[in-house]
């Protein structure tokens, strides 16, 4: 398990890829820690890239 931060769109979408090879992980394996993390740097990866603007009120 080779787990790195992700500084551009390449290792953006090399963890979407991994992410994807470890969906169906069993619990409590090397496999599902590593799905846990890198679901963790994405998310991190994408709050900082691709913010949700809080809705108006208004609208």
């Amino acid at each position: 398990m080779t787990i790195k931060l992700i500084h551009n769109e390449a290792d953006y979408q090399a963890a979407l890829t991994r992410i994807r090879a470890l969906w169906k992980a069993e619990p409590n394996t090397a496999e599902a820690d590593e799905l846990e993390i890198l679901a963790m740097i994405v998310d991190k990866y994408e709050e900082e890239h691709f913010p949700i603007e809080e809705p108006d009120p208004i609208e």
